[in-house]
């Protein structure tokens, strides 16, 4: 009989490694992991439900991760995920909270079946949740709707419960280093952080439990309260995290690591510095506006007196007070590894006024799918200068819209400088970036000035070549371009979804109104021409991108420079009721 043939079987991608480096210790973790005997303390809820969402669930309508799906009498684990978003909220049970929310526990039967199937699938270590993070995130939930869930529970269902609990206590504790930096691993340490505080059996993890997330706080907030993916959502979600483990720690008696207090001082101001007027976040950087409630509530839970960073905040300006509110992302976004959520946005502004959004960008498309999460990306989603067809910042080699995991930026702006200028009447700020430096020897020129009582900016957005190495660059660009055309730009401004716009005035400015019938007029100086185009509008908390409208002048760089200048004004008579806009908290 011959021998088989030695074959070199390919070895399994990276993340497929990690995957089943995670299940193993799931594994490992019930055979010599931690043994539970029950709950020392249980603390409150730390992610507020909606009753409305707890109803949906249990009529089978699954709104997850951004995402409608009807179960139609299915469990949801029989339910094919349309998204990654929504298999993370499936797996990290973010379903619980709303369930919880329903009023007398009417929610408790269905969450209760859920669990229980999840425990015999799953329970094991087996399944796509068992990453640290998504482990981390189930663990927090598990414990603090403990009661909830074992109220009623069969005993055969609550043994299994309570010996999952101690699994991804011990997974946790072995796996959390392996997890991506940033929220992910924050979440793997503050499910660690809850199993030592709530669960006899694990007390002894909580010192070391707590000295990790110190050095990840030490690691990873940096002076400015910033982190490196600069996206103030998750910036916010660290936060929230921080915040709980402190109020914990309190609760119990015991004192967190000094790093973990610097953390949350850091934080809290840039966090405000990050709020527009009407209490949301900037969309920057593939962050919403954040989840309703959340940052005033993390805030008063961090009694950090209320003040804003002078300057730059995380990368991000800010211009104007209490009723208008101007945010420009000012830094380069994150480059290399683990930058697949950065947005080319690079001066980029939003603009609210009171409650009503008016300047935006599109948002984050990650809930919609690969496609819409590389378009929504790109610097022409956003309220700045694009060049026809080129990005500031731009993909590594080889990235396809099916493969959203491959796309990391690999170049963009090396430098942005800023100078910001305090006037009588206005606060102003002059930006320039080079992402084009490279491919066609330009830089971004960008002024704003914004009135102090927010009737009035002034914006003004150039090319040019700065030196003479840029201008031999340009021109070989220019060269390649057929006839005098020139190269094509457009300084884009994005229009909220609820604002109604118009060409106005014989095609030469946009009216828009607000719901609240407040009215700005958008004008240019004549350099370019105008037009109004149709754009989207990517909301997490919708099912489906929201159509809307974006203000385009199109110009195009023939010589060494160029520049349009243009106005968003509001009616004096319009200003919004004192008192209108962000609450100081």
């Amino acid at each position: 009989m011959a021998e088989p043939e030695e074959t070199d079987a390919p070895a399994p991608p990276p993340e497929d490694r990690v995957r089943l480096a995670d299940r193993w210790a799931a594994w490992r973790a019930g055979l010599t992991g931690p043994r539970i005997r029950g709950f020392l303390w249980q603390p409150q809820p730390s992610f507020a439900g909606s009753e409305a969402r707890g109803r949906q669930l249990m009529a089978g309508n699954l709104v997850l991760g951004g995402r409608l799906v009807e179960a139609s009498g299915r469990l949801p684990w029989d339910v094919a995920p349309p998204t990654e978003g929504f298999l993370e909220a499936l797996h990290g049970f973010d379903w619980l909270d709303d369930l919880a929310t329903v009023p007398g526990g009417a929610g408790r039967a269905t969450a209760q079946a859920w669990l229980a199937e999840w425990l015999k699938r799953y329970g094991r270590g087996r399944g796509p949740g068992w990453t640290p993070d998504l482990a981390g995130r189930r663990q927090m939930r598990w414990i603090t709707h403990a009661l909830f869930l074992m109220n009623g529970q069969a005993p055969e269902d609550r043994r299994r419960f309570v010996a999952a609990l101690a699994r991804q206590a011990g997974m946790l504790g072995d796996r959390w280093r392996h997890t991506r930096r940033g929220l992910p691993r924050f979440e793997a340490l503050t499910g660690l952080v809850y199993s030592a505080c709530a669960l006899t059996g694990m007390e002894t993890a909580l010192r070391p439990a707590l000295t990790a997330l110190a050095q990840e706080c030490a690691n990873d907030i940096d002076a400015t309260g910033g982190i490196v993916t600069r996206n103030p959502e998750e910036l916010l979600e660290v936060f929230h995290l921080l915040t709980w483990v402190a109020a914990i720690l309190k609760e119990i008696g015991k004192a967190p690591d000094p790093a973990i207090d610097t953390a949350i001082l850091r934080i809290a101001p840039t966090l405000r510095s990050l709020r527009h007027a009407d209490g949301s976040l900037a969309r920057m950087q593939g962050g919403g506006r954040g989840a309703p409630g959340r940052l005033d509530a993390a805030l008063a839970r961090s009694n950090v007196r209320p003040s804003r960073v002078k300057g730059l905040a995380m990368g991000y300006a800010r211009l104007g007070g209490r009723r208008v509110s101007l945010i420009v992302d000012a830094a380069p976004p994150m480059l290399g590894p683990g930058s697949f959520d950065a947005h080319a946005s690079t001066l980029a502004f939003e603009l609210v006024s009171g409650q009503q959004p008016v300047v935006v960008s599109c948002g984050s498309g990650r809930r919609f799918g690969a496609a819409w999460r590389r378009a929504g990306r790109a610097t022409a989603s956003h309220s700045t200068l694009s060049l026809m067809g080129y990005a500031s910042a731009r993909l590594a080699r080889g990235a396809t819209a099916e493969e959203p995991e491959k796309q990391d930026f690999v170049t963009g702006p090396g430098t942005v400088e800023v100078q910001q200028a305090e006037m009588t009447t206005a606060d102003g700020i002059a930006l320039s970036h080079d992402g084009w430096r490279r491919t066609h020897g330009l830089v971004h020129l960008r002024s704003l000035q914004l009135d102090r009582d927010g009737s009035l900016l002034r914006g003004e957005d150039g090319l040019a070549a700065m030196t003479a190495e840029d201008r031999a660059t340009l021109d070989r660009v220019l060269s390649r371009l057929p006839g005098d055309v020139g190269l094509r730009y457009a300084v884009r401004l994005h229009l909220h979804p609820d604002a109604a716009a118009e060409i106005d005035m014989g095609g030469t400015a946009v009216s828009i109104q607000l719901p609240n019938r407040e009215t700005w007029v958008f004008r240019y100086g004549g350099e370019a021409v105008l037009t109004l185009e149709p754009s989207v509008y990517l909301d997490g908390g919708r099912l489906k991108p929201r159509a809307t409208k974006q203000i385009v002048l199109s110009a195009a760089l023939t010589g060494y420079g160029g520049a349009v200048s243009w106005t968003l004004a509001r009616p004096v008579g319009l200003l919004p009721a004192p008192g209108e806009g962000e609450t100081e908290d």
